[in-house]
C-alpha cells in the first residue's frame, strides 16, 4: 500500500455538509492502488466507549495519471461526525486517522477525524438560478450603439471638469436594443464589463461608483435595460471594480490636492509623497496600483470608510436597479475581511444575487463559502487551450486538468463555475484554434458539457477572431445566419433540454495515452450523455454500444465504429 499517497483533510473540501442530513467525505489514494475504501463513523457525542460505528463503502469517483479519488455522501442525522477509513490493498488493511496509519483503531475519539459540528453556517447556498445560466459577456464599448449596429465611432465628453471616453460607440441602450438578439442565441444571463463614469474607454479607471458613463448613456437607460431584461427572462450581472479606481475619483484627487494632509490618505494602500500622476508610462508611480497601471491607484480596502463606502455602493445598485449578480474585479488582491463583508451586505439584500470573483488560479482560499458564489474558471480556458487548440496535451493530461478542476471544491461550487473559454483580457479562442473550426468546435462542447456555467463572450458566436487588444475587443457583428452562431444555439439548446448537463455528476471513460481521443459521462439517477472528443488526426474505434443511443451531435463518424480526425459524438445513453 503506498501510504504516502493517502490524503485527507478534515473541514476541507474533503469533508463537508450539504445540508443538515448530507455530509460528503473525499479521500485520495494513489492509482489502482487500493481494492476498497471505507468510511467509518459515528456520533462523537455517543454515551459510551467506544463510539459505535457505522461502515459505508466509498467510491471511485474520479482517476488521473497518478491519483484515485474516493467519495461518499451519508445521509445522518449525527451532527458531531467522528471518522476514520478503513484502506485495504488486497494483502494489507490499514486505518487511517489523524493523518496516520495504523494497524488498528484507537478507542479514543479525540484521536480520530472530527467533523466538529454540522454547521448550517457552513452549507454552501449557491443561487439556485446560477447552476442553470448561460451567461453573454457584453464588453460595453464594442457591442451596440442600437439595434444591429456599432457604429464603430468614438467620442469625448467633460463630467464635472474630467474627461471620459468612448472607443467604437457602445451604449447601454444598444444593449437593450438587441437583447431579442441575446434571447434568440438561447443565453439567459447578460454580464456586462465596467460601466460606471470612468476616463478610459474600458472604464476600468472610474470616477463615479453612482453614475452610468455618460459615453453609454444615464442610469435611467440602465433601469431601463435591467427592467425589460427581467420582463424578458434574462438576469444581468455586473462589474463591480473595488481594488482600485481612476486618477481623478475624488479621494485620490484630494490626495493629489493636499498631499499628506489630506483627509483620504489612509484610502489607497501605499503613497510615497509627494504623491503626482506620472506623464509616462515607463515612470513608476508614487503609490500602488492595479498592477503596472499608474492610472489605477490600489484601494486600501481594509479602511472602514473605505468598506462602507463601497457598501453603500453595493446597496444603491441593488436596491434602486434590481440587478441579479456582481462579477468582482481583481478580487484576489482585495482582503478577505472586505469580500466577508460585501457578501453579508448584498445578501442582506437578495439571497440570490450571485457573487463572482475574478481569480485566475485555483480559487480554494476564495470559495470557502463566506466570500464568493463562484469565480471566473480561467482554468477551463487555459487547459482547454492547451488541449483542443494548441495540441500541447494528451487525452490522458488534459484529464489530470479536469479532475483537479473537480476534486479542488466543494461540490456546489463546482455547478457554479463561469466557463470561459476567453474574455475582454485574453485572445478570442478562435484565435488560439489558428481559425480552424473543427478545434473550436470541440472545445465548445465541451465547455458546454461539461460541470459549471457556460459564458460567451460577445461575437464569438459570429467568429470574431483576435490576439491583440484593438482585434480581440473589435465591433460587434449581428448576422443571424452563420455555422457557427448556429452551433452555439445548438450546444444551448442542448443544455436546456437536457437537465443532466448542468445537475448531473462526470465522470471519466476514457482518456488516450499519446491521442486525443476522450469520452465522459454527465449522468445521474434517470439520464446520462456521454461526449467523445477525438481531438486526433486520424481514426479511433468507439465502443459499438454507441451507435445504439440515440445521438444528439455527430461528426465525422463512420462505419464500422470509428470517429475520424477532429470528430464529436453526443449521445443520450439509454437507461435500463
Amino acid at each position: 500500500m503506498n501510504k504516502h499517497a493517502i490524503m485527507h483533510q478534515p473541514l476541507s473540501n474533503y469533508a463537508f455538509g450539504l445540508d443538515e442530513t448530507h455530509v460528503v467525505f473525499r479521500l485520495k489514494a494513489a492509482k489502482n492502488d487500493l481494492k476498497e475504501v471505507i468510511l467509518c463513523y459515528g456520533d462523537t457525542a455517543f454515551r459510551g466507549n467506544p463510539v459505535e460505528m457505522e461502515y459505508v463503502k466509498m467510491v471511485l469517483i474520479h482517476q488521473d495519471s497518478l491519483f484515485d479519488y474516493y467519495e461518499v455522501i451519508i445521509e445522518t442525522s449525527i451532527s458531531r461526525i467522528v471518522y476514520y477509513f478503513e484502506l485495504y490493498d488486497g494483502k494489507t488493511r490499514s486505518y487511517f486517522y489523524s493523518q496516520f496509519h495504523y494497524d488498528h483503531v484507537s478507542d479514543q475519539r479525540n484521536d480520530l477525524f472530527k467533523l466538529p459540528f454540522n454547521r448550517k453556517e457552513d452549507w454552501i447556498e449557491i443561487p439556485k438560478w446560477l447552476n442553470d445560466a448561460v451567461i453573454y459577456n457584453i464588453f460595453p464599448d464594442s457591442f451596440a450603439t442600437k439595434k444591429d449596429l456599432i457604429t464603430k465611432t468614438s467620442k469625448t465628453m467633460t463630467i464635472n471638469g474630467n474627461i471620459v471616453k468612448s472607443k467604437l460607440g457602445g451604449t447601454i441602450n444598444g444593449i437593450r436594443e438587441n437583447l431579442d438578439y441575446i434571447i434568440d442565441l438561447g443565453c439567459n444571463t447578460i454580464y456586462m464589463n465596467p460601466i460606471f463614469t470612468a476616463g478610459e474607454y474600458h472604464k476600468y479607471d472610474l470616477i463615479d461608483y453612482y453614475s452610468i458613463d455618460p459615453t453609454f448613456g444615464t442610469n435611467d437607460d440602465f433601469k431601463r435595460l435591467v427592467d425589460e431584461a427581467h420582463d424578458k427572462g434574462l438576469k444581468v450581472i455586473i462589474d463591480g471594480v473595488f481594488n482600485h479606481y481612476g486618477w481623478y475619483f475624488h479621494a485620490f484627487d484630494d490626495v493629489v490636492k493636499h498631499q499628506e494632509k489630506s483627509r483620504y490618505t489612509d484610502w489607497f494602500y501605499r503613497l510615497d509623497f509627494p504623491v503626482y500622476r506620472p506623464n509616462t508610462f515607463e515612470e513608476i508611480p508614487p503609490y500602488a496600483c492595479f498592477g503596472y497601471e499608474r492610472l489605477m491607484p490600489k484601494l486600501n480596502t481594509s479602511n472602514e470608510e473605505v468598506i462602507q463606502y463601497f457598501m453603500d455602493v453595493c446597496s444603491y445598485w441593488m436596491k434602486h436597479y434590481n440587478i441579479d449578480g456582481w462579477r468582482l474585479d481583481v478580487a484576489d488582491e482585495v482582503d478577505a475581511s472586505f469580500w466577508r463583508r460585501f457578501k453579508e451586505t448584498a445578501k442582506a439584500i437578495n439571497p440570490e444575487i450571485a457573487i463572482i470573483g475574478e481569480v485566475w488560479q485555483s480559487a480554494e482560499y476564495y470559495l470557502d463559502g463566506t466570500m464568493f458564489d463562484s469565480v471566473m474558471n480561467y482554468d477551463l480556458l487555459k487547459h482547454s487551450k492547451a488541449f483542443f487548440a494548441k495540441n500541447e496535451l494528451d487525452a490522458d493530461q488534459f484529464n489530470d486538468r479536469v479532475v483537479h478542476m473537480l476534486t479542488r471544491y466543494k461540490t456546489p461550487f463546482n455547478y457554479a463555475q463561469m466557463n470561459l473559454l476567453d474574455s475582454h483580457d485574453v485572445p478570442r479562442f478562435l484565435s488560439h484554434c489558428d481559425e480552424d473550426i473543427n478545434r473550436y468546435f470541440l472545445a465548445l462542447i465541451f465547455q458546454f458539457t461539461f460541470i459549471g456555467a457556460p459564458m460567451i463572450f460577445y461575437g464569438n458566436e459570429q467568429g470574431l477572431t483576435g490576439i491583440k487588444e484593438e482585434d480581440y475587443r473589435k465591433g460587434m457583428v449581428f448576422n443571424r445566419d452563420g455555422l457557427i452562431r448556429d452551433f452555439f444555439k445548438h450546444l444551448i439548446e442542448l443544455r436546456k433540454n437536457h437537465p443532466v448537463l448542468t445537475k448531473g455528476s462526470f465522470k471519466t471513460l476514457h482518456a488516450g495515452k499519446g491521442d486525443g481521443l476522450y469520452i465522459y459521462e454527465r449522468y445521474d439517477e434517470e439520464s446520462s450523455i456521454i461526449t467523445i472528443l477525438n481531438r486526433s488526426d486520424s481514426l479511433k474505434v468507439i465502443n459499438k454500444d454507441y451507435f445504439n443511443d440515440e445521438w444528439l451531435m455527430h461528426h465525422n463518424i463512420e462505419n464500422n465504429f470509428f470517429i475520424g480526425a477532429m470528430g464529436y459524438l453526443v449521445i443520450k445513453k439509454t437507461k435500463h
